[in-house]
């Protein structure tokens, strides 16, 4: 910390009037905030134990910055190269922007839509006008997306996560399909930059436009576009509701193409494989973190993460690598950091509630419940605002996107699932506490098409994701149920 103030008072020419340590994450490196007297803005000053990393991140942010793009600029550095000081971007990361939304089961408003899309659209800024001139001896080595770098990191997810569940598996077979996952990752990509790791802890919100800065890139390297948006998108902790990953896909996709041409079918399945090759590498990172380290961000993060494996899983996106499919499946079901600490009962038993979830008409009644225990809760929906009364939505139910951009970006239906959600939660979990094992929730609208069938399909996925429960989901008038199975069953 000395040499810091030593190096703020050469460049300044003022005294340290305070300096406050930031909050450690993955990182080595230690940063701390300084202000001194006769200087209107703090600086940010960066203790770093690698001289290889600090020059790269130097390095690459004189470039970043010469091609506009908004990143912090170094502005003294110690002649070792060990300490540097740069530009002060805040205290507000985009995730902690995002913090209540996301709290509330991933109910973004339009607003911090639209700044997740302004986020993702800068990406392909950094990766292509980054990429152009770039001096690859500046890099971190290695400097490229190869089997070999791979294979790193899916080892590292099988020795200190895989290992550490109840999955069992062929070590000769799970191998092969690894190194054919990865000769499947590492096909022909174009010379282009992955910053390795945008994410919305890494990108800081400044200003009253709140415009974001993304401050972690000295470890890019050159490799497929697809990589850093299926890690924007796979923050587990995020909680991006598909209709949203969806509409930031599409906004990464346009923003490319103001840039260079963008094959969208090649893209999407490079995109699907690279989600999948993402969480892997997470949770290798959340084994050794969590499990090893017992660091409880970490462990925090592994249920989420999990949960949106196995979603992926069901999707087929593994089926090419049969053994690994197989693999993930069971530890998916099997894994004891995926299911909720929440979802014992207070005997310590696994939970057998099941939740019944219907979508129905005020027009033809409430649904029955057949369990006899006279039909727990009844939400009416009919307040917010009804896309059935345009042409254009008639058609459609409250599953289809049109319907659900019209009910998010409208904003009424956030604060009405928001204390759903909040009462839901208590009741379950009491539920679960004492034993009990049926529990109904239903939800009216007009038609029993739009909001009635967004709201029950919502509280489905929150309940599923939080508790691990058996939910059982039935859209009564359209005829539509769905089973989402209990956690390790």
């Amino acid at each position: 910390m000395q040499r810091l103030i030593e190096l703020y008072k050469k460049t300044f020419d003022t005294e340290v009037e305070s300096i406050h340590p930031l909050t450690q994450a993955g990182s080595s490196r230690q940063y701390f905030r300084i202000a001194g007297k006769n200087v209107r803005d703090s600086i940010i000053g960066c203790l770093g134990t690698s001289l290889r990393e600090n020059r790269a991140f130097r390095y690459l942010s004189e470039k970043f910055l010469s091609e506009g793009l908004p990143v912090p600029a170094v502005v003294a550095t110690t002649e070792d190269g060990l300490c540097y000081l740069q530009t002060d971007l805040g205290s507000t990361s985009l995730y902690d922007r995002l913090r209540a939304s996301r709290e509330a089961g991933g109910l973004y408003t339009e607003e911090e839509a639209r700044l997740l899309e302004r986020t993702v659209r800068l990406l392909p800024r950094f990766q292509l006008l980054g990429a152009r001139g770039l001096d690859v001896k500046n890099l971190l080595p290695p400097t490229d997306f190869t089997v070999r770098t791979v294979l790193y990191d899916l080892n590292y997810f099988k020795y200190c996560f895989l290992r550490t569940t109840s999955a069992s598996y062929d070590e000769d077979l799970l191998q092969d399909d690894i190194e054919a996952f990865a000769r499947d990752l590492t096909r022909d990509h174009r010379p282009q930059l992955m910053l390795r790791d945008f994410q919305a802890r890494n990108v800081m919100v400044c200003g009253a436009d709140d415009s974001p800065y993304v401050i972690d890139f000295q470890g890019a390297r050159f490799g497929p576009s697809a990589y850093d948006l299926a890690a924007f998108l796979t923050q587990a902790s995020a909680r991006y509701p598909e209709a949203l990953r969806e509409r930031l896909t599409k906004a990464y996709m346009e923003a490319y193409q103001e840039i260079e041409s963008l094959d969208e079918s090649l893209f999407s399945l490079e995109l699907r494989r690279m989600t999948l090759f993402r969480l892997l590498q997470v949770l290798g990172a959340y084994g050794l973190r969590g499990k090893f380290e017992r660091k409880p961000h970490f462990l925090q993060s592994i249920p989420p993460a999990l949960a949106r494996l196995r979603t992926l899983l069901g999707e087929g996106v593994c089926a090419s690598y049969p053994e690994l499919e197989r693999t993930l499946f069971a530890m998916t079901a099997d894994s004891p950091s995926e299911v909720s600490p929440h979802s014992t009962s207070s005997t310590g038993q696994p939970s057998q509630l099941v939740v019944r979830i219907f979508s129905f008409s005020y027009k033809k009644g409430i649904p029955a419940d057949e369990s006899g225990n006279g039909g727990g809760y009844v939400f009416d929906c009919r307040a917010p605002h009804n896309p059935g009364r345009y042409e254009q939505y008639k058609a459609l139910t409250g599953r289809d996107e049109p319907v659900i951009r019209f009910l998010e970006e409208d904003g009424e239906i956030h604060p009405f699932l928001q204390h759903v959600y909040a009462l839901a939660d208590f009741h379950v979990q009491r539920y679960i506490d004492r034993g009990f094992t049926s529990l109904m929730f239903s939800f009216g609208c007009t038609g029993g098409q739009h909001r009635s069938v967004y709201s029950a399909e919502h509280l489905a996925h929150h309940l599923y994701q939080r508790f691990g429960i058996e939910v059982r989901l039935f859209h009564r008038e359209q005829g539509i149920s769905m089973v989402f199975p209990r956690r390790g069953s």
